[in-house]
């Protein structure tokens, strides 16, 4: 579901809330991206803006790495070890203010997933 800059910076500005999470990820996906697309997944969906501080302010991710950031996302997200089970999202790129950040939708899924073997809600 690709969204808009306008939607983006929507969302931004409502801040995080029971279907929106921000993450910082300036040089890498942190680990507590996957706990949070396990509790959506077993929620009612969300997203989450890699790139965007806690505090809403849009930090980037390291332009230079931001494809290797996507291929590392979509390869664990295929790893039954670290998602069980696995899950299919899109994950796109966006800029704003001259700085890459990150839009992953996570539609709520039928199944119950569990992020390295811990149940997330």
């Amino acid at each position: 579901m690709k969204v808009t800059e306008h939607q983006i910076l929507e969302m931004i500005r409502k801040g995080e809330g029971i279907a929106t999470e921000f993450k910082t990820c300036r040089n890498q996906i942190n680990r507590n991206v996957f706990e949070t697309v396990c509790a959506f997944l077993n929620r009612h969906s969300g997203a989450i803006l890699p790139g965007v501080r806690d505090d809403g302010s849009i930090q980037g991710i390291n332009p230079d790495i931001v494809a290797q950031v996507c291929k590392d996302f979509v390869t664990t997200m295929n790893n039954s070890q670290k998602l069980s089970p696995p899950a299919y999202l899109s994950i796109d790129e966006v800029e704003l203010k001259k700085k890459k950040l990150l839009h992953i939708h996570v539609p709520e899924s039928s199944q119950v997933h569990r992020c390295n073997g811990t149940f997330f809600e």
